[in-house]
Parts: C-alpha cells; sequence; structure tokens
C-alpha cells in the first residue's frame, strides 16, 4: 500500500480508510458515467447502488459531486467515497476532451477519501488534461488527499489502447505527476502486464472492460490482472449493470481481497 512514511498523516489516513478491506488491494467501482453517457448508474437508482455495494465489502465508490445529495451518507462507514473531477460527455464534439468540474478543495468539503481524475494520453486536448492533472496533483499535496488517476491511450494517432508501450507510458506520466493509484487498460498478457506493474511506483488498478455477462469469464479476467501484479480493478459497467450488481461485487471482493496471488511465473 502507498503508505510511505513521509506521507503526511492526513493521506495516509485516507489511503488506509481506501483500504479497509486489504493492506494491498482495491475492489473500485466508479459511478461517475451518467455525466458521460446519461442516466446509466444516476436518478433514483443511485443511493441504493451504493448501498449494496457498500454491504458487498466494495472498497470505495467514484461518484460526481452532485450525486451525494441523493446518497445515504451513512453507507460511506462500510465503503469510502472518491470524488470524480473530471468530465465530458458522449454528444460532444470531441468526447476525449475531459475538463474538470470540481475541486480538491470541494471534495474535501464534500467528505472524499480521495479525488480521481482522466486524462486521455493522445487525443487532442492532452496538453490540458495533463496540465489539469497536474494542477490536482498540487492540489492534493496541500489538502493531503489521494489521487487516483484515470490514464487512457486514446487519440488519433493511438490504433491500440491497449498496447503495452503506452500503457506503460500512461503509468510513468501519471506517477511522475503526483498521483497515488493509476487506472488503465489490461494489455491482454500477464507477462506484459506484469512488466508494466513491477517497475511502476505506483499501484496499478485496471479496468473492468466491455460489458461481459458470463461472471466466470470476469473473474478469470480479474485474477489475470491480479496475477501479473495489479493492485485490483476499478469495474464499473460489469458491477452495475449486471443482473445482481452486489452479487457480482461481492464474489469480486473475495477474489481481490484473499490471500495474495502467486505472480505467473512466466511473468517473472
Amino acid at each position: 500500500m502507498a503508505l510511505e512514511l513521509n506521507n503526511p498523516f492526513g493521506r495516509r489516513l485516507r489511503l488506509r480508510r481506501l483500504h479497509r478491506h486489504h493492506p494491498t488491494r482495491l475492489l473500485i467501482v466508479p459511478l461517475d458515467h451518467s455525466v458521460t453517457d446519461g442516466p446509466v448508474t444516476g436518478g433514483s437508482r443511485v443511493n441504493a447502488l451504493v448501498g449494496s455495494l457498500a454491504k458487498a465489502e466494495v472498497d470505495a465508490v467514484v461518484l460526481h459531486k452532485g450525486a451525494l445529495r441523493y446518497i445515504e451518507p451513512g453507507w460511506f462507514t462500510d465503503t469510502s467515497l472518491i470524488v470524480h473531477l473530471s468530465a465530458s460527455t458522449v454528444h460532444a464534439p470531441d468526447p476525449n476532451a475531459k475538463y474538470l468540474v470540481a475541486s480538491v478543495e470541494e471534495a474535501v468539503r464534500l467528505g472524499a477519501d480521495a479525488v480521481s481524475v482522466h486524462v486521455n494520453l493522445g487525443s487532442d486536448e492532452e496538453a490540458r488534461q495533463v496540465a489539469d492533472m497536474a494542477a490536482v496533483a498540487e492540489a492534493c499535496d496541500r489538502w493531503n488527499v489521494p489521487l487516483m488517476a484515470m490514464m487512457y491511450p486514446r487519440g488519433p494517432k493511438v490504433t491500440d489502447p491497449s498496447d503495452p508501450d503506452l500503457v506503460a507510458h500512461a503509468v510513468t506520466l501519471a506517477a511522475d505527476l503526483g498521483a497515488d493509484l493509476v487506472k488503465t487498460h489490461y494489455v491482454g498478457s500477464v507477462e506484459k502486464m506484469a512488466e508494466i506493474t513491477r517497475t511502476a511506483p505506483v499501484p496499478v488498478l485496471v479496468v473492468g472492460g466491455p460489458r461481459v455477462d458470463d461472471q466466470h469469464a470476469l473473474l478469470g479476467h480479474v485474477e489475470e490482472a491480479l496475477r501479473a501484479g495489479a493492485a485490483g480493478v476499478a469495474m464499473g459497467r460489469n458491477v452495475f449493470a449486471a443482473d445482481d450488481p452486489e452479487a457480482t461485487a461481492r464474489a469480486l471482493a473475495r477474489l481481490i481481497h484473499r490471500e495474495p496471488i502467486a505472480a505467473d511465473s512466466a511473468a517473472l
């Protein structure tokens, strides 16, 4: 866990809150999709959804600031709150152009345990997104708030968003600019992913990927990522769009929070 002794007490305390079920592993469920895609997680169901995920031992949920007006604060005695600071919609001329819609100070006032920002490496708006993340990282240092960077290779020159070199660059960029956690693509191979996680200075979480109806296949994907050295997953659609989100989250939590899975010998 990123609990170096030179981190200020407040940051270490919040990191411990994130790691409430395991000292090094994390299961995070992003529920920020309603801003991008419409009311897939928002509206009247979001409070019950957060409650069911908290019961299922999800470590943290990711939400936009306004959604918190409709959520029972008591759920966050059993899970942690990550406030997402970035946004765009699928209707924009360039949906990859993420922009800031909240600040670290707002997140602190709302009781957040951490914040997250989204950067699309290689997008036309990469320069602004990188600068925004650097500014957020500085504010996180000021307020002692952990930062999760959602880093995706996406843009006109990106032909393979899971290319190991691009993903490694995305992880390094996030860490060098001050992120405590990085959420990014799984590169499709235990050996290649292990090369990235082994040299990453911060924990790497893999995305859940496209919707999968077969829970066995979903758990297999997560176990493979763990064998590659990932610290866990940040999985949205495959949890909240499941027939039974709580049961799916519980199955993922059992897998992620159990004793460490040995790294694949081929990756060493």
